[in-house]
């Protein structure tokens, strides 16, 4: 349903509604200790075996999370790479930074599922950016991601609400993450970008060595209630230390996380890691500290380096330190085997540890290597992928407040839907907005699609074609509980939008009593409303033949002809626009006049009614005038100065208008008078605008020309 509903809503409403809850989920799916408990499989290989250097270790959140990383990952594959960079990763970004108070603070249970939910996340994407995106993004993601999270992971003086687990849960996570970036980008770009990252894992091991060394000094320094003490460090800094914290601290960086971390990293880098990490010989050390404690009897500590001579024998961690020569030299590459840490498996070691499987070195995966474990993916095209003006809208939309309720036209060209030979004389939506119907002079109604394609100069062609009319069509409407289409060029058509088959037609009794205007009633009313030239208003119900209620408008007065109907959002009454200016409301249920008056001094070019018994009109005397249904003076009254406004539509609380100088402007219903105006360009409309529609969801409008062409703007 999720994925469905991806695709139907476009790229902006599915980022702005689907994609963003999708993205709050995801923390919640890693909310409390049950969550950060390590799975266990049936089929989980022990530790210290054959495996991948980035291997994740699932946890039961992991589990929970699947389906909504699922459809995160879905809605990428749909509108491409810049839902990865420009959505995802500021989103992670946003996960991952320190709280706004200054000093020392305790993160609470919804911080720490975040860490958990941004790092699970980033090792997503990661294998899903192109080479050349994820080096252009490898700085933002180094700063605003890595940093971030080892600033908490490492912290001395922060703790976690779930203790010494979550933070392991944290730490397997990173190891993976920057196992997987560093194997993606190599050794030179990891010295170039990831130092800093890389040191600073490595470094809570010394400043806890260190501190084991401190602790009377700890107890001794004299502080008062509350204040945290200053501990020097050999680094020459001074730290913050949270005495507290420290067993937490030191279950979480014990000597098989010094292995853990050690081993795949010393053969990723090579000799770099003596380089970019000060402290490498101390964790070599603690690695092999585990390996004796492990196998007392084989093992040795100086046994574990990174990289041993080319011509000398080399260490096997799962033999228990035994070295061997296995007809290989002792570089990097020997023990590389395509994406995985090629390790030797002679012997197997009997207990797994507090830790389970070692990532980069253990098993642990849940039979889904060859999706899990994979360095890069292809993210496969779409024909809904963005580009162009489209990506450059949605980059734009994304980062609106969507409290934001006012309409902003920028008048950026999305696609264009050829097809008519005439003017076009209405066009209008479908509810859901993935489809939008016209109506033409060339007598035809064309059904057209609404998914994005292109980069702003696509084509797209109609769907289905309705051609029964016989003269040209001034009127289309959906009636939403049938699901059909009304569509009048003098007699009404009633049709099937999906196979495009004649309902049920209704021609005027009288040839020379011309139907002049049509309107469909709200759901769940099953009714159409018809205007005739004799100031009659007559109700059909699509559901049964003959009619269902007749009305008059006028009675000893002449106000012309019917240009436009209204019906009110409830269906309870209805307002008619005459070619003299005069309006008449109408109650639906009793057939009563409830009011008429002379609204405007020139034909009633179209009206509008919303929520909270407001009608808008437009007429041939350059206005466009708010009013309540019941009221004698209109609420606002705006004015044209130089074209009357022929088509409009509305948007919330503001409504949008066209005039045949291709002009669009944008005015409210409830401020004071004022109005911003847009002239269309030539370049992204051509011909005269004939009819709008806008589209409230998406934000577009629907720009129908005189030459048959109609085109999506935003």
């Amino acid at each position: 349903m999720v994925r469905w509903l991806s695709a139907k809503l476009g790229p902006t409403v599915a980022s702005r509604h689907v994609a963003r809850n999708l993205l709050r989920l995801l923390t919640s799916c890693y909310v409390g200790p049950t969550r950060q408990q390590f799975t266990v499989s049936s089929g989980e290989s022990p530790p210290l075996c054959v495996g991948n250097v980035y291997q994740k270790r699932p946890i039961l959140g992991d589990v929970v999370s699947g389906p909504v990383l699922s459809c995160l990952l879905h809605v990428a594959h749909l509108y491409g790479e810049p839902v990865l960079t420009y959505q995802y990763l500021p989103y992670i970004s946003y996960l991952v930074a320190p709280g706004s108070t200054s000093g020392p603070s305790r993160l609470n249970s919804r911080k720490e599922a975040g860490l958990l939910a941004a790092v699970t996340l980033a090792q997503k994407i990661i294998v899903y950016l192109s080479d050349t995106t994820l080096m252009d993004i490898l700085p933002r993601i180094s700063h605003e991601v890595l940093l971030p999270v080892l600033s908490f992971l490492t912290s001395l003086v922060t703790g976690f609400p779930s203790g010494a687990q979550a933070r392991t849960v944290l730490c397997m996570k990173t190891i993976s993450l920057i196992a997987l970036i560093c194997l993606r980008i190599g050794q030179e770009m990891v010295q170039q970008h990831l130092s800093e990252p890389v040191a600073t894992f490595f470094q809570i091991f010394s400043q806890l060595h260190e501190l084991r060394h401190q602790d009377l000094k700890l107890e001794s320094v004299g502080r008062s209630e509350g204040q945290l003490p200053k501990v020097a460090f050999s680094d020459g800094q001074l730290r913050l230390v949270d005495p507290t914290l420290l067993d937490e601290l030191q279950k979480v960086f014990t000597l098989e996380m010094a292995y853990t971390i050690y081993v795949p990293f010393s053969c990723l880098l090579g000799d770099i890691i003596r380089k970019i990490v000060p402290n490498h010989e101390l964790v070599g050390e603690l690695a092999g500290l585990y390996l004796e404690s492990m196998s007392p009897s084989n093992c040795s500590p100086a046994s574990v380096e990174p990289a041993a001579p080319s011509t000398g024998p080399e260490w096997d961690p799962q033999g228990g330190g035994c070295p061997q020569d296995d007809g290989h030299s002792g570089t990097f590459g020997s023990v590389l085997v395509g994406n995985r840490i090629q390790i030797p498996d002679d012997s197997q070691p009997e207990s797994p540890g507090p830790l389970g499987p070692i990532s980069g070195v253990g098993g642990g995966d849940l039979g889904s290597q060859s999706e899990d474990n994979v360095l890069k993916r292809e993210l496969p095209r779409s024909a809904h992928g963005l580009s162009g003006n489209w990506l450059a809208y949605w980059q734009y939309e994304i980062g609106v407040n969507q409290q934001d309720a006012h309409f902003h036209f920028h008048q950026i060209r999305l696609q264009s839907f050829p097809g008519h030979s005439g003017a076009v004389k209405c066009v209008v939506p479908l509810s859901s907005e993935d489809f939008f119907l016209s109506g033409s002079k060339d007598r035809t109604v064309r059904l057209w699609p609404l998914y994005n394609s292109g980069d702003g100069t696509s084509e797209t062609a109609s769907r289905l074609v309705y051609a029964q009319h016989r003269k040209s069509v001034f009127f289309v409407g959906q009636l939403e509980a049938p699901q059909c289409v009304v569509s009048c060029d003098g007699a009404v058509h009633v049709w099937d939008p999906f196979t495009g088959k004649t309902l049920r037609m209704v021609e005027p009794s009288d040839s020379r009593v011309p139907l002049t205007a049509v309107a469909v009633m709200p759901a769940p009313h099953t009714s159409i409303t018809m205007a005739s030239s004799d100031s009659t208003l007559r109700f059909v119900d699509c559901r049964k033949p003959g009619l269902q209620h007749e009305f008059r408008l006028s009675s000893g007065l002449n106000p012309g002809l019917v240009r436009s109907l209204a019906v009110s959002p409830s269906g309870r009454s209805v307002v008619a626009g005459f070619s003299s200016g005069f309006m008449v409301l109408l109650d639906t249920r009793t057939g009563l006049v409830l009011r008429g008056w002379p609204a405007h001094e020139g034909d009633i070019l179209q009206i509008k009614a919303v929520e909270g018994s407001v009608l808008v009109s437009s007429s041939s005397d350059h206005s466009l005038t708010v009013w309540r249904e019941l009221e004698q003076k209109p609420t606002h009254h705006y004015k044209s100065a130089s074209d009357p406004i022929h088509t409009f539509d509305l948007y919330g609380s503001e409504v949008v208008t066209g005039t045949v100088a291709n002009k669009i402007g944008v005015c409210s219903l409830l401020e004071p008078p004022s109005q911003a105006t847009t002239k269309l360009s030539s370049e992204n409309f051509r011909g005269t605008l004939a009819s709008l529609a806008l589209l409230p969801t998406k934000r577009h409008l629907l720009l129908g020309s005189d030459n048959g062409v109609i085109r999506l703007l935003a």
